[in-house]
């Protein structure tokens, strides 16, 4: 062959994806980085690596076509592989390699001039009876050009850069407001990206699917077609997941893509690798669109359906080798087929629920996936490394294969979990919403699909707890525990002992188990008849409040909460939640007392959980509106609490109907109004505090709706 040293104009995976093709094959490899890129991980994977531009240039020099030639003349380099993006569709740049000895590993620069110029190869589609989208017929040189011939064409419409490709200079256009405010940016945004502002519009289609037929040709005119991938699960025409083959697309539309492609190449006398793209709308009618004279980003299901390698097959034709060739055992079109799906997912920094907006920071923890049916094609990622706000967000390429779709998307799903990236915000999240839905499942996707679906962003983030354990343990080694003043060696801890229970057996039915049968009615009639002296054990409240147990953690309660539900099941109830609970938990513990509750119920699901409410006050200090003590009420019941005692400590009974009223008309709980009790009913001497107004005040509280009246003693000495 004559190549024997390659340099990789590009960065990133895609150039470690070279890297790794040539070693295969015994080339010698050569990467280019900037300043910015001096940590990336690609310029490691190669033989050699060479800074290109100035310190304070980190992506213009990847666009520096004649420095990357004189590097590579330098340094004794046979071909120069362009990747995608950058300068791989830059036909100017194709001609400078030939016209310096080095050789392009892509198609001939005439070629990439017919197909690489969208406007261009719309015509070579007409020419080869290829349906096309209606698009402009002048050079759009400036606005006012461009709003004449978009109203000749008619809204919607599409605007793109002639020579782009990834989404970037593209706009969807549907007034001539819309035009006029996107047009300047677009073309900037193109000569920035690839070096020419050339725009175009074209009839816009609505709700299709993205279809693109993988095409491989030789420099000997043999030409196939490697099938389809369907990319239509877009956002801002960028691809998101890639599917290849197709699923639930019909063998007809298949086989009129395959025949169009190959029309198109063989006009053309294409050569190297490239992708035909269609769009497909909802009544199979196939419109040419472009075609990319280069690798794609998701060559990689291509490969793993077909067992090709691309990139190998494009650095063997460009060293002179035929299709059929053993190096590259590309034969008749009859001999190739794919072989189950394959899936990729991209993983970015972008933010989802932020509008995509790209992060950048410092990777504080990296764990990748691996297993059976998983590829990850990875630039720079690991941690400590630093995401720089110049490059593309996108960390690594994941691609599951299976043999049915739902096999594949199985394996992804897996995979995604299995990630582990903290210190910037990733879509992995999103990713898997979008692949487990139905929508796509059913291969019903469309490229508005993920604008279409909201539900694609109710996105539950993890805790991330070890991220945030790893730092709680670093600041305190570091600047100590502001808790802790001072450390007595001499005090030794107890180790609590759990008393023995059977964690097999099903938990023995109590009082919770009742009056979900019974309901609170019957319920508080089976305890009024009920002979035998009910408890209420309040040791998860006292935790709190004893001056032997302060400021107990859920942790040591929730390890001794099952003993307690199966060695005490007949206890009445556990008083275990109110306001020193929610003081404790949040000034001190730093804990959720709704957690805390959630899980204790989990543990103790068959005895009654009670709670001690300040009514209007519920576990404040200060009065609530009504509105909030109901939805707080509600809340309570459903995380877990059954008994609201209720209580106000001047016995204003005001204050506590509204509670009671919403423990009996908003849950299934019972409400127990209590008696702030002090003082002496036997002493004669009482004017106010006697028998008389207990009575009365037991008889409001009946009146009011209580299921049932407790004393409580405010004193601690209650008498007689």
């Amino acid at each position: 062959m004559k190549i024997d040293k390659v340099l990789v104009a590009n960065r990133g995976e895609i150039a470690i994806r070279v890297f790794r093709a040539c070693t295969e094959i015994n080339l010698k490899t050569v990467a280019i980085y900037t300043y910015e890129d001096r940590y990336s991980q690609h310029r490691y994977k190669a033989d050699e690596s060479y800074q290109i531009g100035e310190n304070d240039q980190p992506l213009r020099p990847y666009l520096d076509g004649m420095e990357i030639i004189a590097l590579a003349k330098a340094k004794k380099v046979d071909a120069i592989h362009p990747g995608y993006g950058f300068l791989s569709e830059n036909s100017e740049f194709a001609r400078q390699c030939a016209e310096n000895d080095l050789i392009f590993i892509g198609p001939d620069p005439n070629v990439m001039d017919s197909l690489g110029d969208k406007i261009t190869a719309k015509k070579i589609a007409q020419n080869c009876q290829v349906p096309i989208i209606q698009s402009n017929t002048k050079k759009l040189s400036s606005l006012k050009i461009a709003l004449s011939e978009a109203s000749i064409i008619g809204y919607p419409l599409m605007l793109k850069a002639a020579s782009g490709g990834g989404g970037r200079g593209m706009r969807v256009v549907r007034t001539p407001k819309d035009l006029k405010l996107h047009f300047d940016s677009a073309r900037n945004e193109s000569l920035n990206a690839f070096g020419d502002d050339t725009m175009f519009l074209e009839k816009y289609v609505e709700d299709p699917k993205h279809l693109e037929i993988q095409i491989v040709a030789d420099n000997h005119g043999n030409i196939r077609h490697l099938f389809e991938r369907d990319c239509s699960v877009q956002r801002r025409h960028q691809k998101v997941v890639e599917v290849a083959p197709s699923f639930n697309v019909s063998e007809k539309v298949k086989q009129s893509l395959y025949s169009y492609a190959l029309a198109i190449a063989n006009e053309v006398k294409y050569n190297n690798v490239g992708t035909v793209e269609f769009l497909v709308d909802k009544k199979d009618r196939v419109y040419f669109i472009e075609v990319n004279p280069r690798i794609q980003v998701e060559h990689t299901v291509t490969e793993m359906v077909t067992g090709i390698d691309l990139i190998k097959t494009q650095i063997f034709i460009a060293g002179g080798y035929k299709l059929s060739d053993k190096q590259i055992k590309i034969n008749e079109q009859e001999s190739l087929s794919t072989h189950g799906f394959a899936l990729q997912c991209r993983i970015t920094t972008e933010d989802p629920e932020n509008n995509f907006t790209p992060d950048y920071g410092t990777i504080t923890t990296y764990r990748s996936a691996s297993g059976m049916g998983i590829r990850l094609d990875a630039g720079s990622i690991y941690q400590s490394y630093n995401v720089s706000p110049f490059f593309d967000s996108m960390l690594v390429k994941v691609s599951a294969q299976g043999r049915t779709l739902d096999g594949a998307v199985r394996k992804m799903v897996r995979a995604l979990k299995e990630f582990r990236i903290r210190g910037v915000k990733t879509n992995i999240h999103f990713l898997q919403n979008v692949i487990l839905h139905d929508t796509f499942k059913e291969g019903k996707a469309s490229v508005n699909f993920i604008q279409e679906t909201p539900s694609l962003f109710k996105i539950r983030l993890p805790q991330d707890r070890t991220s945030k354990i790893t730092n709680y343990l670093g600041e305190i080694i570091v600047n100590g525990n502001s808790d802790i003043k001072f450390i007595e060696e001499n005090k030794v801890f107890r180790i609590p002992k759990v008393p023995d229970f059977d964690s097999s057996l099903n938990y023995p039915e109590g009082t919770k188990d009742l009056l979900t049968k019974l309901g609170p009615e019957k319920f508080c009639a089976w305890l009024k008849n009920e002979k035998q002296i009910q408890y209420t054990d309040t040791t998860f409240r006292d935790a709190h409040q004893s001056l032997l147990a302060t400021r107990m953690r859920s942790y040591d309660m929730l390890n001794v909460a099952e003993s307690f539900a199966k060695n005490h099941p007949n206890t009445f109830s556990i008083e275990m939640w109110g306001g020193a609970t929610f003081d404790v938990c949040l000034r001190f513990l730093n804990e959720s007392p709704w957690s805390r509750l959630r899980e204790l119920r989990k543990l103790i699901p068959n005895i009654l959980f009670q709670m001690l409410l300040r009514g209007s006050n519920a576990v404040g200090y200060k009065a609530y509106p009504d509105n909030l003590i109901e939805k707080f009420i509600e809340t309570s019941w459903e995380n877990g609490i059954d008994i609201f005692r209720i209580f106000d400590s001047l016995n204003w009974v005001k204050a506590m109907e509204p509670s009671i009223s919403f423990v009996r008309n908003k849950t299934d709980g019972i409400a127990e109004a209590a008696i702030s009790y002090t003082g002496d009913i036997m002493d004669v001497s009482q004017s106010k505090y006697n028998l008389n107004y207990y009575t009365q005040l037991a008889k409001d509280l009946e009146n009011a709706g209580a299921h049932i009246i407790a004393l409580k003693d405010m004193a601690g000495l209650l008498t007689p």
